[in-house]
């Protein structure tokens, strides 16, 4: 898949599109069923499957007072978006200039000019242009006038409600991962480093990891069963406290791992780490006294091994 960061860089794009545009934050299972549509059409009239996205989020941008949690970073959000087989993927810088475009300007410019475009597909809730003037009726009419038709999508229903970005945040900052995983296909993880200060060096020799400070999604405090890629490659399970740890008095927030199978690893303060959250055990507690507080996690640990045994297990049965 190949990726532009401008207008510009669309220069040499000789061929004809089919293109979703969106945010697409959490690359869900909604957004996977219209870029399904996507390369399917783009197949049979021998066009290019691209997605137009932004970055920043435009929520970022248009409401500067509050930090909206992305489930996806920019590189993440790329990489989810390149398995699903696009041709290309156009993130535009979402800047002040961009902001105040109408839908008319982005439509010339980012669909007719920029990767003449056949067809667009979006959701039936797609607004675009300056303060979100037009709707799927006015691409529509933009499509008339400028030669590319619009598919247009009802939201795909899970659990009752349809599914979006902003009920999947909502449920992982519930911590319900269980339900946010059915919407988004796959288990929420989240992308860091080691936090500094804690002593790393060549060779990592204690079963604990924390992650570096991290602005965007994390499920609500609690203690939750999880596994930990280092550096790309090893996996290791683990147990994981997100929280303030008010057994300990002030308040010191941490994302801390205890690794259930732990070796020495290689780990310096750069190594990249992957965490996946699989289930949500209990909910964080202050403990009277780290007595107690050990006692806990040993019951912690007990139910995390169950569950991974439980998981081998049916692994092995499916083969």
């Amino acid at each position: 898949m190949k990726i532009a960061r401008s207008l510009g860089e669309l220069d040499s794009f000789d061929s004809t599109s089919v293109v979703t545009v969106g945010n697409f934050d959490g690359v869900h299972c909604g957004h996977r069923m219209v870029i399904a549509s996507v390369l399917e059409r783009a197949r049979a009239c021998g066009a290019k499957a691209v997605a137009v996205t932004f970055d920043p989020h435009p929520a970022h941008v248009l409401r500067t007072d509050s930090h909206l949690p992305l489930i996806t970073p920019v590189a993440e959000k790329l990489e989810l978006l390149a398995a699903t087989g696009l041709d290309l993927v156009l993130v535009l810088p979402f800047t002040e200039e961009l902001r105040h475009w109408t839908a008319r300007q982005f439509a010339v410019r980012v669909l007719r000019d920029g990767l003449h475009a056949v067809e667009v597909h979006e959701g039936e809730t797609f607004r675009f242009g300056h303060q979100a003037e037009a709707d799927i009726v006015g691409l529509s009419q933009l499509g008339n006038e400028l030669g590319f038709a619009v598919r247009t999508y009802v939201p795909r229903i899970a659990r009752g409600a349809a599914i979006s970005s902003s009920r999947i945040r909502l449920l992982i900052g519930a911590g319900n991962l269980h339900e946010a995983r059915a919407l988004l296909g796959r288990s929420f993880s989240v992308r860091s480093t080691p936090a500094s200060g804690r002593g790393y060096g060549t060779k990592h020799a204690v079963p604990t990891i924390n992650l570096a400070p991290y602005t965007e999604l994390l499920p609500a405090h609690g203690v939750y069963i999880t596994t930990l890629k280092i550096a790309g490659e090893r996996v290791f399970r683990g147990v994981t406290n997100v929280g303030n740890r008010p057994t300990f008095g002030a308040d010191s927030f941490a994302v801390e791992t205890h690794l259930l199978d732990f070796e020495a690893i290689d780990l310096n303060e750069s190594t990249s780490l992957e965490m996946t959250f699989l289930r949500r055990l209990r909910p964080e507690l202050r403990f009277d006294s780290p007595e107690a507080l050990r006692a806990q996690i040993g019951v912690d640990v007990k139910k995390a091994l169950r569950y991974f045994a439980l998981a081998d297990a049916l692994h092995a049965r499916l083969g």
